[in-house]
């Protein structure tokens, strides 16, 4: 039975782990000297999952955030060179946001970087530990419980960047 103060305990540890993850995992990308800060890197890595490239209003969608927040991003990432700006080719009044070569090659360093801090981060836990975190985790992102026993492994996720 859990108490109002260990749900409390529970919460601020959930809290103070986020935070940690986002402090390393910053620093892990200030290392590879990339100039892309992490919301930069969550929208490249959204990105990539397109099949196509997206409109502005498709990425603020999937990032959950508003139009306007995706245009920032997008100028900073443009003006590095890692994506550019093209018409639709068949409505010109849309833009669509592609990644550029130099923007792939960024997104291979980001998934580097991001495996180095989830490594520093995860060093503490045993192999056993890992699976059972990772099962947790699948359940608090999915918001069902036991939805990892219906979907299996990690990887059905697409969870590999």
């Amino acid at each position: 039975m859990t108490t109002p103060d260990s749900e409390g305990l529970l919460a601020e540890q959930l809290l103070r782990l986020t935070r940690r993850v986002y402090r390393i995992q910053k620093r892990h990308l200030e290392q590879r000297d990339l100039g892309i800060t992490p919301a930069q890197s969550r929208l490249l890595r959204t990105l990539a999952h397109f099949g196509s490239p997206p409109r502005m209003a498709d990425l603020a969608e999937r990032l959950e955030v508003v139009p306007r927040a995706v245009t920032t991003l997008v100028d900073g990432l443009e003006a590095s060179g890692k994506v550019r700006r093209v018409p639709d080719p068949s409505n010109r009044r849309v833009i669509r946001i592609e990644i550029t070569d130099d923007g792939r090659k960024a997104l291979s360093e980001l998934r580097s970087a991001r495996r180095g801090a989830a490594d520093e981060i995860l060093a503490p836990l045993t192999n056993v530990e890992r699976e059972v975190l990772r099962t947790l985790l699948d359940t608090l992102v999915d918001g069902t419980p036991g939805t990892h026993e219906k979907h299996g492994s990690h990887e059905k996720h697409g969870r590999t960047c």
